[in-house]
């Protein structure tokens, strides 16, 4: 699991993506790399890793997840005592304490830390395709700050 690695982890893939990019937009070593990662509409690593664990946590709460991949997430409604809680209220999901960082590295923990960390309008959408794209497009905002809308309306 990619989740909550250190960035000396990620800059490897990273570096990764920007040569593909360079190589896709045939820009030179030199050149600037975010706008054309703009143009490309491609995600940063860590938020495409974000991204992924969004996707699959959806599954999960809409029951689209094969069952050993939701017997790892609890909802806080299905623990004791905590139904009346503000997180139960807001469908979010437990994220189990660990003791090293290495656990947090689980899909136990990353998943539902991801999800509970979307937007309630961004959870709340069942169609898995609709959820997928507003999820890129709030992950690319927070990745470059700009609104996909924006960008492709701003292309010629």
């Amino acid at each position: 699991m990619l989740a909550n690695l250190p960035d000396s982890a990620l800059d490897p893939l990273q570096r990764v993506l920007h040569a593909a990019a360079r190589f896709v937009a045939a820009i030179g070593p030199r050149d600037h790399i975010t706008p054309t990662l703009i143009s490309l509409h491609w995600l940063p690593v860590r938020q495409r890793i974000t991204y992924k664990l969004c996707t699959m946590m959806h599954s999960v709460f809409y029951g689209q997840a094969s069952s050993y991949i939701s017997e790892i997430v609890t909802p806080v409604t299905h623990l004791p005592g905590r139904a009346h809680l503000r997180s139960a209220k807001n469908r979010d999901y437990n994220i189990p304490r660990v003791l090293c960082g290495f656990g947090r590295r689980s899909f136990s923990v990353s998943g539902p830390d991801a999800w509970n960390s979307l937007p309630r309008q961004l959870s709340g959408i069942a169609v898995a395709s609709t959820f997928k794209r507003h999820l890129k497009s709030e992950r690319f905002f927070q990745a470059y700050g700009v609104s996909t809308i924006a960008s492709t309306v701003a292309d010629p």
